[in-house]
């Protein structure tokens, strides 16, 4: 009885802040330069359609550890008044070893926090890797009502056994300030890095990963983030390969008998276009076919979405324009 409730609790939440007034893409540009570095915001109505705000300058910009920002997660907290921002505290750019920042790299990770999506504190480095681990690289963070904490995971490889694969590994958080011992959440055959994890609207969780010897994308399900997690068999895009930085969402709500549509954005860094979109009306079966209609101001890379209020999308309409 208490799973179910809070399985209800959860799905009410989540449709408490369905996008009604469309969505915010947080992003990072590349590495050509410091400020590519850092990151970027972008908005849409539909979430098909985006543009950049702030004239496609950087809305944020660290100056803390390695002064890059890559991979950049938004959430919103379980309670809805405020949000974060967490990052790969890593710069390419300045350091153009990727041996040193798989092996030698930031344990930490790079924290924003805001109550309006415009004005942010931050950026602070908060060490979540353990001593062992080579980098810290691709975070992310999904609220567990079961818990009532923030799972927050990512990759790294690890001293023990050579830094020989990445594996996921996560800790548990209630304010993003104080984290738990690390542990291994995921770990494979292969290497495995950029975890993304969405709640679907039947109750199941759904995770998707980056294989990185195969560089090809997996997707699980569970009941519960802490669940037995299996292979979706029927997933149409197994064996697409050169795609990394998954990131599903709901792009609209069942309505009528018109169903949920869903997106899943990959990022192409094997051609260096950035992300590109495959839908579904059936998240569980896994079979997503390309999507059309969508446009980007520039190739959005390795970053997440967040759905917003109308009152949240003008907040940020009028705090970074185009120019």
């Amino acid at each position: 009885m208490k799973k179910a409730l809070m399985s209800l609790l959860s799905l009410l939440a989540f449709d408490a802040f369905a996008a009604d007034g469309g969505f915010l893409f947080v992003t990072f540009r590349g590495e050509s330069d410091p400020m590519a570095e850092q990151i970027y915001f972008g908005i849409s109505h539909d979430g098909r359609e985006w543009r950049a705000l702030n004239g496609g300058k950087p809305v944020l910009v660290s100056d803390v550890g390695e002064k890059g920002m890559r991979d950049p997660f938004l959430l919103r907290s379980s309670d809805g008044k405020k949000f974060y921002i967490i990052a790969t505290d890593l710069s390419i750019n300045r350091n153009r070893n990727w041996k040193r920042a798989a092996q030698q790299g930031s344990r930490s990770i790079v924290v924003w926090e805001s109550d309006d999506l415009v004005h942010w504190a931050g950026p602070r480095l908060v060490e979540v890797a353990p001593p062992e681990a080579g980098c810290t690289w691709a975070p992310e963070a999904i609220y567990d009502s079961a818990s009532q904490r923030y799972l927050v995971y990512w990759a790294s490889p690890t001293k023990s056994d050579n830094f020989a694969k990445h594996r996921i590994w996560a800790a548990w958080t209630n304010d993003f300030q104080k984290f738990s011992a690390p542990f291994i959440y995921i770990e494979k055959p292969a290497s495995v890095i950029d975890t993304d994890i969405v709640h679907g609207t039947d109750g199941k969780y759904y995770r998707f990963t980056k294989d990185e010897s195969a560089k090809k994308i997996l997707m699980e399900a569970s009941d519960a983030i802490e669940g037995t997690w299996t292979s979706v068999p029927g997933f149409s895009l197994a064996d697409l390969d050169g795609y990394e930085g998954p990131q599903c969402y709901l792009a609209s709500p069942a309505s009528g008998n018109k169903p949920a549509s869903w997106c899943l954005v990959l990022d192409r860094y094997s051609k260096g276009t950035g992300y590109q979109p495959f839908v579904t009306t059936d998240l569980a079966s896994g079979d997503f076919t390309p999507g059309e209609g969508f446009r980007f101001p520039f190739p959005f890379r390795h970053g997440s979405i967040l759905p917003l209020t109308e009152a949240e999308y003008r907040r940020l309409e009028a705090a970074f324009p185009e120019k």
